[in-house]
């Protein structure tokens, strides 16, 4: 599997997006109009990710029971601990950042993790199945997690962030569950994977685009105040990187699973959902500019990272598998 281009270049196209909503927002039409696209723009972008989600699979991960165990502990419970710690050490001062860092680490990736699992000569039929599983645990505890970790750094509204979780979340899952219900009866079993999932990527990846430019034209004041952001969290996110990667690699060798199952283990328990949360952040924080922008930084270091990772994985199956 290979990257395509929107896949080599998504942080730069991210961040582009920033920028240009920086740009309109300094014009008091667009600033001032700007946040009614984003909930249309991420309800679009997140219909074409769940749709592409293959829940006929959720059956298999039952199946691999052991392995889908192992991998939703450290996604589901190490990590959103490892996070909040991290946070609380590196973060407590700006408790936006340390939202959003929350908010990214307790998500793990639904889509592009399948790739570098491929780039490192993993398993991609068990990491494959596991898909649905982890889709379904996140929706199901993110507001957990966001009540539990985020209520005691800030207030929240209970009310508003489950509001933003139907909305964002629940609402464009149900339509894609309708969506591939109806659609073979009307167009045949194989007309959404041949004439529609081939053009979700790029569509979704435009919205989310088109969201990120609405977020910033309406709500870019305080990144013009922080310009060193990015500085503040490369550090917890290299390390929580670099822990997992160590624990998955740890665990692997202690449960004997193979060179490729390991493999599978370290990237689903690596890559993050970045368009998930920031679809969830924007609307469950509209007046939190710099949550949002965690989740468009943490991308710009996650893909190098994962990079790197697989040729650390290819290199330590010559010399120690």
């Amino acid at each position: 599997m290979k990257l395509n281009v929107i896949e080599k270049f998504q942080s730069l196209f991210i961040l582009l997006s920033v920028f240009l909503g920086l740009i309109i927002g300094q014009y008091e039409f667009f600033n001032n109009y700007a946040s009614i696209f984003i909930l249309p723009f991420l309800i679009i972008m997140l219909l074409g990710i769940f749709l592409q989600v293959p829940l006929r699979q959720l059956k298999k991960a039952v199946r691999n029971w052991r392995f889908a165990g192992i991998s939703a502990s450290i996604n589901f419970i190490l990590n959103p601990i490892l996070a909040f710690l991290l946070g609380f050490l590196f973060l407590r001062e700006e408790p936006a950042l340390w939202i959003g860092f929350i908010m990214l680490m307790v998500t793990p990736c639904t889509d592009w993790y399948l790739l570098f699992t491929g780039t490192a000569k993993g398993n991609l039929p068990l990491s494959t199945s596991i898909l649905p599983m982890n889709l379904i645990l996140q929706l199901i505890l993110l507001p957990i997690y966001l009540f539990i970790f985020v209520g005691t750094i800030a207030t929240i509204d209970i009310f508003l962030l489950i509001e933003s979780v139907v909305l964002v979340l629940f609402l464009p899952f149900t339509m894609s569950v309708i969506i591939k219900w109806i659609i073979p009866w009307i167009k045949g079993k194989d007309w959404l994977e041949m004439k529609i999932f081939p053009k979700l990527d790029k569509i979704q990846f435009i919205f989310l685009n088109l969201a990120i430019v609405a977020m910033f034209a309406s709500q870019g004041e305080q990144l013009l105040d922080n310009p060193l952001i990015f500085l503040q969290l490369f550090i917890p996110i290299i390390l929580f990187f670099a822990t997992v990667f160590i624990i998955a690699q740890l665990v692997g060798k202690l449960a004997r699973l193979s060179y490729k199952d390991t493999v599978s283990l370290s990237m689903t328990t690596l890559a993050r959902n970045s368009p998930i949360v920031l679809a969830i952040a924007l609307i469950a924080f509209p007046h939190e500019p710099l949550i949002a922008l965690v989740l468009v930084i943490g991308p710009l270091i996650e893909l190098p990272m994962l990079s790197i990772v697989s040729n650390i994985l290819l290199w330590s199956k010559n010399h120690w598998w």
